[in-house]
């Protein structure tokens, strides 16, 4: 591998967020290993071998960095919206919401997150985001209403366990109690390789995905997809638990 191909390889395969999230660590002292937790697991060992072709010659971590934050920058674009929208009888005449999603899914190299009131097997969702779950390179994590899907009366969606196991090995977390009464998370949205956010009215069902006036907004932008998803992994413990 040529000088010029490390950086360039390493360029297609890493997000800004995981660009700077490597870089920062190893800019405090981390080692390479520890550092590179930030990567899903399966492209790691990629990862690595990049960084260490970077690194040859004098001053390695110096030369990492800098080639990390290139990446951070390069990936640092501006804003796009598009506004998506679901609605009966094919009368939608703009960017259609049901097929973003699964699209979106399927495109999705590195990260999902996802957060819905609950799941129905009927939504597109369902099998795209369990096809997600189990490739090796992506990490997904979902976070769901749990009395929604756990309460009485709610035997036609899948209970907040059902779907852990369906989209094992995701990261499946529910609402707990605070302050004495169980939280909703009412919250939708779908956050795509740490860039992309799809913000949305629908809950994942085929209802809504094919019968109902829906709108959502894809936008493009690292820095507010990170801090959604920033937001929700700070409330884990306090408003969350993972199913296990």
């Amino acid at each position: 591998m040529s000088e010029a191909d490390a950086p360039r390889r390493l360029g297609q395969l890493l997000t800004g967020t995981e660009a700077k999230g490597i870089a920062d660590r190893l800019a405090d002292g981390d080692t390479l290993t520890a550092a590179l937790k930030v990567v899903a697991v399966g492209q790691r060992a990629e990862v690595r071998r990049l960084l260490e072709a970077v690194a040859s010659g004098t001053g390695p971590r110096h030369q990492q960095v800098l080639a990390l934050r290139a990446i951070e920058g390069a990936r640092a674009l501006p804003t796009t919206l598009s506004p998506l929208w679901t609605m009966p009888g094919h009368l939608v005449q703009s960017g259609p919401l049901t097929t973003s999603v699964t699209r979106l899914v399927d495109s999705a190299r590195h990260a999902i997150t996802c957060s819905t009131f609950n799941f129905q097997r009927s939504s597109a969702l369902w099998k795209s985001l369990r096809e997600a779950a189990q490739r090796d390179d992506i990490a997904v994590r979902v976070y769901m209403d749990a009395r929604a899907a756990d309460g009485v009366g709610q035997q036609r969606s899948p209970t907040t366990a059902e779907v852990a196991a369906h989209l094992a090995p995701a990261e499946v977390w529910r609402t707990k109690q605070f302050d004495g009464t169980y939280v909703r998370n009412h919250a939708k949205f779908l956050a795509i390789d740490h860039h992309l956010l799809l913000v949305t009215s629908a809950n994942f069902s085929w209802s809504a995905e094919n019968n109902n006036v829906e709108f959502g907004v894809l936008i493009d932008n690292p820095n507010l997809a990170e801090a959604v998803e920033r937001e929700l992994r700070e409330a884990e413990g306090a408003l969350y638990e993972r199913i296990s």
